[in-house]
Order: C-alpha cells, then sequence, then structure tokens
C-alpha cells in the first residue's frame, strides 16, 4: 500500500500540474519528487502522469486517484500537524481576485484562516491587472477567471463557474417555446441584454459557444459589477449570463429563472496563480492549501 509521502507528492503533483512546482510547495528538490512519482508508479503497475514541456498531465488513472484519496490524506496531514501550528499563523497574504468571486466565495472561505492569526489584505479588479501586480510583487496569490501565460507564474486549476442565462419571470413568459428549441438565437432576440461591459465578454461566450453567433439583441444595460447585473435583471431590465454561484439565490426565489437549458452548462476554470520565486512562506502555503481545499467543496460554481 502506497505510504502517506508518496500519495501527499502525488497530490502536490496533480494540484499544481507540474514536478517543479509540487517541489516547490512541498520544500523539497524536483529530483526527490520525480523519485517519489517513479516509486508511486510503480507500486500502483502504471503511469500516473503524461510529461512534457507544458508539465504532467494527469491520467485516468491519476484523476481517479485524486478523487478516491485526495481529501483522506488532507485530513491525516492535518492531524499530525502540530497544535500550536494549527492555532496560530504568521503573516500578511496580499491576495487579488474578481469582485464578485472574492465576496461571494473566496473571502468567507478564508475566515478560519483569518481566526488563527493570518492577516489578509485583498485588491479587487481585473484579471490581466491583478497577474500584473502579482508579476510585480505587489500582489502574493491571484484568483484568476483566465489561463496566466507568464512564465514568472506558478497556476494550478481551482474551480469550473459554470454560466447560466437567466433572465426575470416577466421576460420569459414572452419567449416562445417552440421557436426557443427550433432557432434560440430568433426565440430571443427581442430580449433586452444586461452586460458586465460594452464588448458584452461573457454573453458573447455564450452565445457563440451555443448558438454558434453572437447576440444580436439591444444592449440596454452596461455596468461592471457582476452583482449589479443580476440586480438589474431582477428588477426586469433585460437577460444576462451570469455565474451560477451568483445567480443560485435569486433563482431558488423565483426572482430570475433560466432562459436556455443546454444539456451541459457552459465553464468557465478559475486558477491560482504565484510567483516561481516566491518562497513558500507557512502564510501562503496556508491559503492556497485552504482554498484548494475548499474548492474541492464547491465542485464547481
Amino acid at each position: 500500500m502506497p505510504g502517506l509521502d508518496l500519495l501527499a507528492t502525488f497530490l502536490e503533483i496533480y494540484r499544481t500540474g507540474s514536478l517543479s512546482a509540487a517541489a516547490a510547495r512541498l520544500g523539497v528538490s524536483q529530483p526527490a519528487v520525480t523519485g517519489q512519482l517513479a516509486r508511486l508508479e510503480e507500486q500502483l503497475g502504471e503511469p500516473l502522469f503524461v510529461r512534457s514541456s507544458k508539465g504532467a498531465q494527469p491520467t485516468p488513472r491519476a484523476a481517479a486517484l485524486a478523487a478516491r484519496v485526495g481529501l483522506h490524506v488532507d485530513g491525516l496531514r492535518t492531524a499530525l500537524t502540530p497544535s500550536g501550528e494549527e492555532r496560530m499563523l504568521q503573516g500578511t497574504v496580499h491576495l487579488g481576485g474578481a469582485a464578485e468571486l472574492m465576496s461571494l466565495q473566496v473571502i468567507p472561505a478564508l475566515a478560519p484562516l483569518s481566526a488563527r492569526g493570518l492577516r489578509i489584505r485583498v485588491t479587487l479588479g481585473l484579471a490581466e491587472e491583478l497577474l500584473t501586480a502579482l508579476t510585480a510583487a505587489r500582489l502574493d496569490l491571484v484568483v484568476s477567471a483566465v489561463r496566466p501565460q507568464r512564465k514568472e507564474l506558478s497556476v494550478t486549476p481551482l474551480v469550473d463557474e459554470e454560466f447560466l442565462l437567466v433572465g426575470p419571470p416577466a421576460l420569459a413568459h414572452t419567449v416562445d417555446q417552440e421557436r426557443l428549441a427550433d432557432d434560440p438565437v430568433a426565440a430571443l432576440s427581442h430580449m433586452p441584454l444586461v452586460a458586465y461591459a460594452a464588448d458584452l465578454p461573457i454573453i458573447r461566450r455564450y452565445w457563440r459557444s451555443e448558438f454558434g453567433r453572437r447576440p444580436p439583441n439591444q444592449v440596454a444595460v452596461v455596468v461592471p459589477d457582476l452583482r449589479a447585473v443580476l440586480a438589474a435583471v431582477v428588477s426586469g431590465m433585460g437577460i444576462s449570463v451570469l455565474p451560477r454561484y451568483l445567480a443560485a439565490p435569486a433563482l431558488a426565489a423565483g426572482h430570475v429563472v433560466q432562459m436556455h437549458r443546454p444539456e451541459v452548462e457552459p465553464l468557465n476554470t478559475l486558477y491560482l496563480a504565484s510567483r516561481r520565486d516566491t518562497s513558500a512562506s507557512p502564510a501562503l502555503a496556508a491559503v492556497w492549501e485552504h482554498l484548494a481545499r475548499e474548492a474541492r467543496e464547491w465542485r464547481s460554481l
């Protein structure tokens, strides 16, 4: 049976997507990580990752193993942590992310670390400006809605956002359901749009993914905050595309309805990014590990 150390190393590789990033997170050399992975693969009798210049791509066997042992290994590592370290965290972590996600998901998830003494400083903004601040060492960690392509950064997938097309019930009643099934673009074309930005980044992606073209609809409202977008939709000003975590309470209350139901909701992956040259301070490592653990509970947003 594989030992805890081998499984812990495997999980770091799986979560970070590379052997070098896993080594940095564990505070060991890359050859040590390579050796532990080789021993685990030998014990299991099959490879767990396909290695390339882009990192370590998990095999189906690796994905199944991570799902099976992840929570158990994390629990054992926590149980073996000295109680004093578990109680207190020293230091400050400068964290960046989108205002809506940080307000509704990330900041509340970090409450246990704040209770242990961690100081958290949050910067809200768009992904590219936050990643620039991260590269310039003004931030320690960024939750990014786009995959960072900067070689200075270490990146791991965090969680997938699901996007829903929603509108107020009064507008939903004006949609011909038969026409919606046959020609959704035409069936929805009379609906005004409430958008996050003038170029319709979220709405345009949904229309192209699901309908194969840009929306022809008139844009009624543009407001750069998804919470304000939801408020405008609830008030009857139009329809929009929102992440499920943001729309879910309004859907449950009946304030909005899902206007279109694809077989699989469009997804956008969120990423955790930090600088490769950052020494893994206990505070930063605690935030990274805690968010990764919380995201496994979220499954998708």
